[in-house]
C-alpha cells in the first residue's frame, strides 16, 4: 500500500474479532520504514463504542456494542510507533502546550490499511513524568479484568507488561529518536485539523 505523506490525515483503528472497535482521526507526521509519528489535537472527533469505560469487556466473546461519536479533550499527543512493536510511546501536553508526560501505551503491532493504520489497544499503560525523574503503572486492574473474562490469556498479560518494559526503556534510556527534547515540537500550521478518511468505518 502507498505511503502516507506528511500532513495526511488517516484512520488510527481499534480491531477487535473482526470489528471495528474505536477510530480516530490522526495527522501523519512520519512514514518511514523504522518507524511512523502521528499528531492528534485536541478537539478531534473519533468513533468509539457507546459503553462505559473500561472497554476490555468488549474484547470479550459475544460483546455487542455501536460506535458513537466522540471528541478528544485529554491532550495533544505525538505518538511514536514501529513496526513489529506491541507498543506505542506518546509524548502529551496540554491545551497550553505544556509537556504533561510521556505515556507508553500497550498495543498490538500498526498494520497498514487504505485509510490508515489497525490496532488493538490491550489496556496497559505506563506514565513517565516529562522530566523522565519517576513513572507509574497504569490500567493494570484493567488487564486482570481482560484476564478474568477470557478476553487475554495470562500468557498474553505477561507480554503485555514485557511490552510496556520494551516501551518504557526507550524512554528512560533516551534510545533513538528519543535522545532530543521533544517538549518544543509543534505541528506544521499549515496542516489542517485531522479528520476521519473516507471509508473510515469499512473493514
Amino acid at each position: 500500500m502507498r505511503r502516507f505523506v506528511p500532513g495526511t490525515a488517516v484512520a488510527l483503528r481499534d480491531v477487535v474479532g473482526g470489528r471495528l472497535l474505536s477510530a480516530r482521526p490522526a495527522t501523519v507526521v512520519r512514514d518511514h520504514d523504522q518507524g511512523w509519528m502521528f499528531f492528534l489535537p485536541i478537539g478531534n472527533r473519533w468513533y468509539g463504542p457507546d459503553a462505559p469505560r473500561p472497554w476490555v469487556a468488549l474484547k470479550s466473546h459475544g460483546a455487542d456494542w455501536r460506535l458513537t461519536e466522540h471528541r478528544w479533550t485529554a491532550a495533544h499527543v505525538l505518538s511514536f510507533a514501529w513496526p513489529g512493536a506491541g507498543h506505542a510511546v506518546l509524548h502529551f501536553w496540554d491545551e497550553e502546550w505544556t509537556p504533561v508526560c510521556w505515556y507508553v501505551n500497550v498495543e498490538a503491532p500498526l498494520e497498514r490499511a487504505a485509510v490508515g493504520f489497525d490496532t488493538l489497544d490491550h489496556d496497559l499503560d505506563v506514565v513517565v513524568e516529562p522530566d523522565r525523574s519517576s513513572w507509574r503503572w497504569k490500567d493494570e486492574e484493567d488487564v486482570a479484568e481482560g484476564v478474568r473474562l477470557g478476553a487475554y490469556t495470562p500468557e498474553q498479560a505477561l507480554e503485555f507488561r514485557h511490552e510496556a518494559e520494551r516501551g518504557l526503556r526507550r524512554v528512560l534510556d533516551r534510545e533513538p529518536p528519543f535522545d532530543r527534547d521533544w517538549s518544543g515540537w509543534r505541528p506544521d500550521p499549515l496542516w489542517p485539523e485531522p479528520v476521519l478518511p473516507d471509508g473510515w468505518d469499512r473493514l
